[in-house]
């Protein structure tokens, strides 16, 4: 069953994230930790609101690599221009506990940017769910 009200709710939520991390750009101000654990639970929350508008029901996980697989086997919805959000999943834990090493330096301006156009996309979903009859 779809419920608008709270895949709405899920991505309100997610904004305010996003909102967090547009003002995370200094490094100096905000660990990689605090950023990426931001940007991973917008992106984890618009995935759920994306599920939910599909009527897919989901666990309670923080791995945006099993939403996103749950969302593409049971919607058939391509996910792929949003793939590497998915590497934000080790913020989601992992890295609030333990002082990350992470592989490179992160892309502020470009994670921003990607979870941008993943909110709106799935803003977009929601529009035209809200617009059918």
């Amino acid at each position: 069953m779809i419920d608008r009200e709270d895949a709405e709710r899920m991505l309100g939520l997610a904004k305010v994230d996003l909102k967090a991390i547009r003002n995370m750009l200094s490094p100096e101000e905000f660990e990689d930790s605090v950023f990426g654990f931001h940007a991973q639970q917008a992106v984890e929350k618009a995935l759920k609101a994306w599920l939910t508008l599909r009527g897919v029901a989901y666990p309670k996980t923080h791995d945006l690599r099993l939403l996103m697989s749950l969302l593409q086997t049971q919607t058939h919805e391509d996910c792929h221009p949003f793939s590497r959000l998915v590497d934000l999943t080790d913020f989601a834990v992992q890295f609030r506990y333990d002082f990350p090493v992470l592989p490179h330096e992160i892309d502020r301006v470009q994670v921003i940017s990607e979870v941008e156009h993943f909110t709106a996309h799935v803003g977009g979903l929601l529009d035209e769910a809200e617009a059918a009859p």
